[in-house]
Formats: C-alpha cells, sequence, structure tokens
C-alpha cells in the first residue's frame, strides 16, 4: 500500500504542473478552457483526492510519515485544489485562472508533502 501511495504521488505531481502549464498557456493564448485543459485540471484534482483517501488508508493501518508536516502539507494541496470551486470568479477566463494557478500552488505543496513523507 505504502508503495502505491508512493506511485500516485509522481502522478499527482506530473498532473499537478501538466495541468497548471496548460491551463496558464491557455490563459495566455485567450483560449476558451475546455477540452483537454478542463480534463487535465480535473485529473490533477481527482488524483490529489485519491492521494489523501490512500494517506487516510495507511494512517488507519498505523503507517505514519516521518515528519508531522506531511500531512499539514498534504492536507494544504488538497484545500488550494477544492478552493476555486468556492471563490473562481463567473466568467470562464478568471475560473481557468484561479483553477490553474490553484493547481500550481497544489503541485508545490505536494513537492514538500513528497519530501517530507520520504
Amino acid at each position: 500500500m505504502v508503495s502505491v501511495h508512493h506511485t500516485v504521488a509522481f502522478l499527482v505531481l506530473a498532473a499537478t504542473f501538466g495541468a497548471a502549464a496548460v491551463g496558464g498557456w491557455a490563459y495566455y493564448r485567450r483560449a476558451e478552457p475546455r477540452g483537454i485543459v478542463t480534463h487535465l485540471l480535473a485529473l490533477a484534482q481527482t488524483l490529489l483526492v485519491a492521494q489523501v483517501g490512500l494517506g487516510l488508508l495507511l494512517l488507519s493501518q498505523h503507517h505514519r510519515a516521518p515528519h508531522r508536516l506531511h500531512y499539514l502539507y498534504g492536507t494544504l494541496a488538497l484545500l488550494a485544489t477544492l478552493a476555486p470551486w468556492m471563490y473562481a470568479p463567473a466568467d470562464r477566463r478568471g475560473r481557468l485562472a484561479w483553477f490553474a494557478g490553484a493547481t500550481l500552488v497544489a503541485g508545490a505543496l505536494a513537492v514538500r508533502a513528497y519530501m517530507t513523507g520520504t
């Protein structure tokens, strides 16, 4: 189960930074957020939720991270991806900027969570 958590961690890092880059590029080009951009942002959010779920399963089986900060960074990464659902503006370009920026922040927090978890 720990190896699955490590594998999903790499997927989270790739998905968050990839989705943030594609979202930022679409925002820069003033393109409408649709298709692959929205799917990548949703994939990053889904992987983060799955990673936190796996972490909670590991915690229930009495596996502990070496540093307590690991739990804080993981929780903050999840909250960063969920925040735009409440605070993003109604227009599509503004929402794209919020979701891409929040995904980038979540990726940075996921890096810190990975560094404190190993």
